[in-house]
This record gives structure tokens, C-alpha cells and sequence, in this order.
């Protein structure tokens, strides 16, 4: 236990120089590669500048949501390229190699969750008009102290599961790309990342998302051709996977030896890594947050032009999920095969040596494949993938981010705050999240056996069924109050919370050591305990909505699944007077405009000179610069409409039926 805990604070200080010479020369960048990662940058750039010029960014619906412009197509493939991000390249294809194929069932139950967000969530917050989930709570059940708490949460989600994580994953390809240290890549990294945040606008992220997408996934799926051709094919691949073993592991242990359900999805109840009932009931409750209520991904279906459009972007991310298993994972477990005693080491310290990481190197496989087996300048193209898939990742994070903390946080604490201290507090902040994820790296690394998927969805666990089953009754039920949903947020919290902590002060032991932590942790799989998290959490939310006060009429109406259709009313201001906030209209939530018009004109004045227009642009602010007049927001009736057209209805209804039975049998032939 002190050794594991030890490592932690160990790699804080450690260079993660590999010390062992690579397989085959020619394994680091060459001229070609820097030449297409250059040419790939300003590609990705370009695009970025075409978007933003293209999408009047000076008001709050232009610039957060893209002017609600978007077909389905950039949609489905920003959802799938927010999702599949550099964590997932270094993470997935981490635990194929470490495990085998269990974690795809992640990938594969989200194809369920972003179906259930176009198709049932997505309704009910067109209808209501918000554009950040915390928003939506606040409109649901009123008050303050339930925003507020969603609020927070999702900070410490965004730090402990997505921006350190994804920061880790870029860096760490880097490292292994150029022999930088990787606290030297992340400045590298970030430096960029700011960079191309400056060019921000929703509608910039989701044109470069797409286009990435479509790189990204023509890279990886040469890579998997590569892949396969020089491991032999897929029978090869299913007979010597459970031959890699390497030839330096701890004895009379389990060290290094693959799986024998490595094939499998659904595995063993009581005793297995990934067991089925936990696969089913608790992987889903957390993935429903993430697909559903989540503001990275909820935001861009709300930019969609219409629902349908909506509903069309959800099937091509759900479709495009089918990919990764055989583009990010197999080639994973391809890379055990193929550089065992690298990948597969079993020996703390001979880790150490090969990849930095006493605890395992399996997240190095996928990075491994790119610099070994791809040839000069398809090597830099994997590597711009990679980095442009960090940096979207990244300035939707960031935005997401500071827009929660000024506008849901700050804001309530300083209602008289101008529009200029508002942007400062939000790139102020950006800042601090930066300094904090790179502080929590050590502990990614350390967590789960090197498996970076895994602690992912583990953190998620603890955090995010609580917040799922407030949405899901908010959503669908029309009794649940404001006290029902904060105390079961509050119970559910406090308890996931306890056994998040008990994770990082017990870790689980090393393959050759005795597992002595608490009954708890030991008996308890973390996805039976999402289980247990989620009844515990819908007890109290029933329990105490049923024993208080009915919600008003006005927390009902086009709030909810049965009320999504009621007829529009101006309520604008219903909070206005008590918060010490003009209530945000629907359209301007992230918003930074139609606030405080009474400081536009001074705002106007100020960046008339042509130095403060440089530094507007040059802080990522030079959206707002035109503080003019706010142009008057559109007609509700527009914005909230939930009309299709029928035979667009029917096509993307049918795509829906084929889709959901495409998943089916994907899982039950893998199961």
C-alpha cells in the first residue's frame, strides 16, 4: 500500500524519458512527419478561421451555439470527435492490450445514450429554452443551491476525468514521439491549445471536429490495416493474444499473464474485471450523464438548425462509435502481441524503465504501433490527429468550464458584476483549471494499473449517477421538487464521494500483492456500487419530493417530457427580481451579452481604440467587443419549436430502429 502510494508522489518528479531503445529505427519523427504536422495545423486552422467568419460570433447564440445553424452532419461528427478524443486513443487501446476487449462495452453503451439524448432529452430542453444543463435545473425547480451544486460538480468532473486526462494522453504521445518531458509537452500543449482558442466560436469547434473526424478516422484505420498485416490477421490476432506474455514477471503471480475472457464482453458476476450486471445497469446510469445532461455534449445537439437535425446528428455519432473497437482497440491488443515485453511488462521496475510507470505500460500500445509501424509522414499525420484531437477536447472543455463558473458561479456571488470583470473571471479561471489538471497528472497515472479508460469510467462512477437521476426525474416525472432533487444529489454525493476517497487511500494492489483493502472496496465492484449509488439517490429524490410541496406550474411547463408541448408563455423574467439577475432569455445561458445593457455603452467606448480591440482578440474576447446594442433576441415560438417535418421524421425514425439493432447484435456477438 505505501509503495503504491509512494509511485504517486514519485512520478510527480520523475522524467519519463524511455530508456530502452526502440524496436526499429527510425521510431522518432523525421523531417516528412514535422513537415505534415505543420501543413496539418495550419489545415486545421484554416477551417477554424473560415467558421468563425462565416457565423456572426458577436452575440451569445452565434458564438455558444453556433447560431443554431448546424446540419446534422458536423453535429454527429462533433459529438463523435468530443467523445473520442486523444484519451480515448492512449486509454482504449491501453486496456485492450492490459485486458482485452471488456471496455468496448463503454463505447458500445454510449451508442444507446446518445440515441436517448435526441430522441427523449434533447425535446425537452429545446422546448424549455435553456442552453447549460445548470440552467435547466435552476428553471426545473427554482431556487439557487441545486444550480449550484451541478455547477461545481461538473467543474470537478471536467478536472478529475476529462482536461487532465486528455492533457495526459497528448502529452504522453508526444513524449514517446519526440523524447520530451511530459511536463514539457503540456506546456507545449497548452501553449497551442490557447492558441487556437483564440479563434474559438462553437460553430469553429464543430467545422474542425469534423474534420477531424474524418482524418482522424482514415489515420486510425490505417493503422489498423498496418496493424493486422504485420501481426498476421485476425486468427493470428485470437490465438497469440493469450500467448503474450513477457519473459520478465514477478513469479507465482498473475503478473503479465492475458486474460482468459479477453474475448468477452460480458464476464464473470463476482470475480471478474468488468462484471455483466454491473455492465448493463451500472455502466449506464453514468453514461447517461455524460451523453445526456452533460454541457460539452448537449450543446452541440442544441446547435442543430432543427430537432431533426438533431435526431440525425445522434445517429451518425452512434454509427461512428461502432469504429473504435476495431480502429482504436483491436490494434491495441495487436500491439501486445507485437512488442510483449514493452506493452505487457509485468516487472515494476523494468515499467519504470520502458515507459516511466512502475504500475504498467499499457498505454503506451497505441503510441507504440504509430511510431513502429507506420511509415514517414503517415507517422506526423497520427500525431496531428492526436494533437487536434486534444486541442478540441480541450477548448470545448475550457469554454464549457469558465462559462459555468462566471455565469452559474461568480455571477450569483456578484450580481452587480460588469461585463468586463466577467471575462476576465472566465479566462482567469481557464487558467487555474490548467494549473490544477496538471497537478492531478501523477495521479492519473498512477490510478487503475495503468489503465487510463478504466479510471476514467471508475471516477465517473463515483460522481455522475447522482446527477444522472436527478435529470432522469426532472425530465420524466412531474412530482419531483427542489428538495427532492438536492438532497438526493446531496446524499448520493456524499456517499459516491466516500468511496472515491476510499479509492485513492486504499489503491488496489499490485498483481503480486495481497489484497488487503477494505470489504467495501474489495467485494464491492465500482460498477455495483454505480448500482447502489443510483437506488440510493432515487430513494431520497422520491422519498422527499413525495413528502414536500408540489412544484409550481411554472417549473412544469415545457419542462418536462409530458409538458414538452404546452403552449409558450414569456417567462423571461421570473427570476429576475429575486436573483439580482435579468433572467437569461432561452438562447443566451452561456451568455455573456444581455447582461448589464446599461454598461454596453461604456463597453463600446472602451474598445473603440484600436488597442483594445488587439487585446480583445488577443485574450479571446473579441466576440464581445461589440458592445453596441444586443440584437433582439429571437421569437421563442422559434427557438422552442419541436416541429418535423414528416418525412424527415420518418427516415431518421427508421435509421433509429436500424441503428438500436445494429447494437444488439454487436453486443450479443461479442458478449
Amino acid at each position: 500500500m505505501e509503495m503504491a502510494t509512494q509511485m504517486t508522489f514519485d512520478r510527480a518528479t520523475t522524467s519519463l524519458f524511455p530508456t530502452q531503445a526502440p524496436s526499429k529505427g527510425g521510431s522518432t519523427l523525421v523531417t516528412v512527419d514535422i513537415v505534415v504536422l505543420v501543413v496539418y495545423f495550419l489545415l486545421v486552422l484554416a477551417v477554424g478561421f473560415w467558421s468563425m467568419w462565416r457565423t456572426k460570433r458577436s452575440t451569445v447564440d452565434g458564438y455558444f451555439l453556433a447560431g443554431k445553424s448546424m446540419t446534422w452532419w458536423p453535429v454527429g461528427a462533433s459529438l463523435f470527435a468530443s467523445n473520442i478524443g486523444s484519451g480515448h486513443f492512449i486509454g482504449m487501446a491501453g486496456s485492450g492490450a492490459a485486458a482485452g476487449i471488456g471496455a468496448i462495452a463503454y463505447e458500445w453503451n454510449g451508442m444507446f445514450m446518445v440515441l436517448l439524448l435526441g430522441w427523449l432529452f434533447l425535446p425537452i430542453y429545446i422546448s424549455s429554452g435553456v442552453t447549460t444543463m445548470p440552467e435547466y435545473l435552476q428553471r426545473r425547480f427554482g431556487g439557487r443551491r441545486t444550480q449550484l451544486f451541478i455547477a461545481v460538480l461538473s467543474l470537478f468532473i471536467y478536472i478529475f476525468t476529462k482536461i487532465s486526462v486528455d492533457m495526459y494522453a497528448g502529452a504522453l504521445f508526444i513524449q514517446l514521439a519526440l523524447k520530451w518531458n511530459i511536463y514539457l509537452a503540456l506546456v507545449l500543449l497548452l501553449s497551442v491549445t490557447a492558441l487556437y482558442t483564440v479563434a474559438g466560436g462553437l460553430a469553429a469547434v464543430i467545422y474542425t471536429d469534423a474534420a477531424q473526424t474524418a482524418i482522424m478516422l482514415g489515420g486510425a484505420l490505417t493503422l489498423m490495416g498496418f496493424s493486422f498485416a504485420e501481426v498476421g490477421g485476425w486468427n493470428v490476432l485470437m490465438r497469440e493474444y493469450t500467448n503474450a506474455i513477457p519473459t520478465i514477471r514477478v513469479p507465482n503471480s498473475t503478473c503479465g499473464i492475458p486474460r482468459e475472457d479477453a474475448f468477452h464482453i460480458f464476464r464473470d458476476p463476482v470475480n471478474s474485471d468488468l462484471p455483466w450486471p454491473g455492465v448493463i445497469i451500472g455502466m449506464s446510469v453514468p453514461s447517461m450523464w455524460y451523453w445526456c445532461s452533460d454541457q460539452v455534449i448537449v450543446q452541440r445537439s442544441l446547435a442543430a438548425k432543427t430537432l431533426t437535425h438533431a435526431k440525425g446528428g445522434s445517429l451518425l455519432a452512434a454509427y461512428l462509435k461502432v469504429l473504435p473497437f476495431f480502429a482504436i482497440m483491436l490494434p491495441g491488443m495487436i500491439s501486445r502481441i507485437l512488442y510483449t515485453d514493452e506493452v505487457a511488462c509485468a516487472d515494476p521496475e523494468l515499467c519504470k524503465q520502458i515507459c516511466g510507470n512502475s504500475v504498467g505500460c499499457s498505454d503506451i500500445a497505441y503510441a507504440k504501433l504509430v511510431m513502429e509501424l507506420l511509415p514517414a509522414g503517415l507517422r506526423g499525420l497520427m500525431m496531428a490527429v492526436m494533437i487536434a484531437a486534444l486541442m478540441s477536447s480541450l477548448t470545448s472543455i475550457f469554454n464549457s468550464s469558465s462559462t459555468i463558473f462566471t455565469m452559474d458561479l461568480w455571477k450569483n456571488f456578484r450580481s452587480c458584476a460588469s461585463e468586463w470583470e466577467l471575462m476576465i473571471v472566465g479566462r482567469v479561471f481557464v487558467l487555474v483549471l490548467v494549473v490544477v489538471s496538471v497537478l492531478w497528472i501523477p495521479v492519473v497515472q498512477a490510478s487503475q494499473g495503468g489503465q487510463l479508460f478504466i479510471y476514467i469510467q471508475s471516477i465517473s462512477t463515483y460522481l455522475q449517477p447522482p446527477v444522472s437521476i436527478v435529470f432522469l426525474m426532472g425530465c420524466f416525472w412531474k412530482r419531483t421538487n427542489e428538495k427532492g432533487a438536492f438532497w438526493g444529489l446531496a446524499v448520493g454525493l456524499t456517499v459516491g464521494c466516500i468511496r472515491m476517497l476510499l479509492d485513492f487511500i486504499y489503491p488496489a494492489p499490485m498483481c503480486y500483492e495481497e489484497d488487503s483493502r477494505p470489504g467495501v472496496l474489495k467485494y464491492v465492484h465500482y460498477l455495483y456500487f454505480s448500482v447502489l449509488l443510483s437506488f440510493i439517490t432515487l430513494v431520497v429524490v422520491v422519498g422527499v419530493s413525495l413528502a414536500t410541496e408540489e412544484p409550481t406550474p411554472e417549473q412544469i411547463s415545457r419542462l418536462t417530457w409530458f409538458t414538452r408541448f404546452d403552449p409558450v408563455e414569456p417567462k423571461d423574467q421570473v427570476f429576475s427580481v429575486e436573483q439580482g439577475v435579468e433572467r437569461r432569455r432561452p438562447g443566451s445561458v452561456n451568455g455573456q451579452a444581455r447582461h448589464h445593457r446599461t454598461d454596453s455603452s461604456v463597453s463600446s467606448t472602451r474598445t473603440q481604440s484600436r488597442f483594445m480591440s488587439v487585446l480583445y482578440w488577443l485574450c479571446g474576447m473579441e466576440r464581445q467587443r461589440e458592445g453596441d446594442v444586443s440584437p433582439a433576441p429571437a421569437p421563442e415560438s422559434t427557438i422552442c419549436t419541436l416541429e418535423e417535418k414528416p418525412h424527415l421524421r420518418l427516415i431518421v425514425n427508421i435509421n433509429l430502429i436500424i441503428c438500436l439493432s445494429v447494437t444488439v447484435f454487436i453486443i450479443g456477438y461479442w458478449a
